[in-house]
């Protein structure tokens, strides 16, 4: 019998880096869900101590919902949109209510007022907020029934201690920060363009055009969910940065959300999705003098693998001084493929690779590369 013990040191590198890295996020994941926890706790138990007295029979129900609302924004400037949003919504559907209550009473016509008002008046794009106000104003007409300015003040007061409670504790315990989450988002995006480079890159020195074409153009195509979902992630960081007291009290002004490389990735993606379409076109197209040159194939090669070398160079690890990255490998990545770049272009302008046919593929691949490296170049730190 053999023994199935795994051995970590002949595990692969990429492996043990998965691994550590899902760990991690694994770990920060339950860290996070136990701040969340005490914070709404907090907001509950101070929301039902300051509302109490302004509440019916001493039960603040509608100041702890709406706390528990607050609190749980993802960032604290959505809290306060939030808030704000709520309590807009709530003041007019309680005047609503009471306005129908006096004009038809408690009875099935106030209801199809209310919802003929709210639901017809006003834009579309607004719908959740009028359906908020048409729901909180039903559910008001019967609070409103026996005293109806006793059910008017009441839950306004509740809902704006509710949310003064909820801003104030998710903007002073612990105030939530997303800049792992960008961070995290842009280096997997880095990474998976820069792999398709490198395997690109590998697999036309193979001479595995014909047959790992559309494999690429595919890989190329899934790169947009990698840019959606690091979109929203610095989208996301950039605001938590926002009225976040932890950026004052402990000096981390110099938070960055990978804004800047986001956008210069996003540029290098679109160019490796060029790159493989114009490939998959070039080994689908069976017309002798539209074929690729062997030398052209072998020099491309070795650029998009340092193209592919220097993308994962822009999140690669940080240097011991804690303040750039590795910028001697970036910068020698760059030049070199700039040089093979400039040698590329001076001889297919003299004709000596390019066949008749196939100028345009060349000129495509050219220049989508060259693009390629000004982004990179642009972005790489001096």
């Amino acid at each position: 019998m053999q023994d199935s013990t795994i051995c970590l040191g002949r595990l692969p590198v990429r492996a043990i880096g998965r691994v550590r890295h899902l760990t991690g996020r694994l770990r920060r994941r339950r860290t996070g869900q136990l701040v969340y926890g005490i914070k709404a706790l907090t907001a509950a138990l101070l929301a039902w101590t300051v509302s109490g007295p302004v509440a019916p029979g001493g039960r603040p129900y509608v100041a702890v919902a709406t706390a528990l609302l607050m609190v749980n924004a993802y960032t604290v400037y959505r809290s306060v949109a939030n808030a704000l949003r709520s309590v807009t919504a709530k003041v007019v559907a309680l005047a609503l209510a009471l306005t129908t209550v006096r004009l038809l009473g408690p009875t099935a016509g106030a209801i199809a007022v209310i919802a003929l008002l709210t639901v017809l008046v006003g834009p579309r794009r607004t719908a959740e907020g009028r359906l908020q106000v048409a729901s909180t104003a039903v559910v008001a007409l019967a609070a409103m029934a026996g005293n109806p300015m006793g059910g008017l003040v009441s839950p306004v007061l509740q809902t704006l201690v509710g949310a003064a409670v909820g801003i104030a504790v998710n903007a002073l315990v612990l105030p939530p920060l997303h800049v792992d989450e960008s961070a995290s988002a842009v280096r997997d995006l880095a990474h998976a363009v820069g792999e398709l480079l490198h395997d690109m890159g590998a697999g036309l020195a193979q001479g595995e055009l014909p047959s790992r074409a559309h494999v690429w153009l595919h890989r190329g195509r899934q790169l947009e969910k990698h840019l959606a979902y690091a979109q929203e992630q610095v989208r996301q960081a950039d605001e938590s940065l926002r009225w976040n007291a932890r950026c004052i009290t402990r000096g981390r002004r110099g938070d960055v959300t990978y804004g800047e490389l986001f956008a210069a990735l996003r540029g290098v993606s679109l160019q490796v999705r060029g790159i493989a379409r114009t490939l998959a076109d070039s080994a689908h197209d069976h017309r002798p003098d539209h074929h690729l040159g062997l030398q052209f194939l072998d020099r491309y090669a070795e650029t998009l693998q340092l193209a592919g070398a220097a993308v994962k160079e822009l999140v690669g690890p940080r240097t011991e001084a804690g303040s750039s990255y590795p910028r001697e490998r970036l910068r020698k990545a760059i030049e070199g493929a700039l040089a093979w770049h400039e040698t590329m272009t001076d001889l297919i302008g003299r004709g000596t690779l390019a066949r008749p046919g196939a100028w345009h593929v060349y000129g495509s691949l050219m220049t989508d590369v060259e693009r390629l490296l000004s982004d990179l170049d642009y972005v790489a730190p001096n």
